[in-house]
């Protein structure tokens, strides 16, 4: 059963892992396309999230709607678990507004 938008943002957590950037960068598009009012709905740990975790939960991104992009950091590491490099890695987030429910098919 695929549950409402407010169910996922009551229960289900997002990937963010608390980058005060892509925090940045949400808050600045989200102001620009909606509004400053709207800031108070935004939260990255449940309402931002990828295309893919959206389908995850049954949710698809409206036609038309423009990512927010942001960059995550990726850490290569050996077997040991030490860090031989870190990377740049671009990261397209959409917030709930820009989703609908994924319905039947005809």
């Amino acid at each position: 059963m695929v549950q409402s938008i407010k169910e996922v943002m009551n229960s289900s957590l997002s990937e963010y892992t608390g980058s005060e950037t892509t925090k940045t960068i949400c808050e600045d598009a989200i102001k620009e396309k909606y509004g400053p009012a709207e800031i108070k709905n935004m939260d990255c740990y449940h309402n931002i999230r990828t295309f893919h975790s959206w389908l995850k939960l049954g949710f698809k991104v409206r036609r038309g709607e423009k990512a927010i992009r942001s960059i995550t950091y990726v850490e290569q590491k050996d077997s040991n678990g030490n860090i031989l490099k870190k990377y740049k890695r671009p990261v397209f987030l959409f917030y709930y507004r820009q989703v609908e429910k994924i319905g039947p098919t005809k």
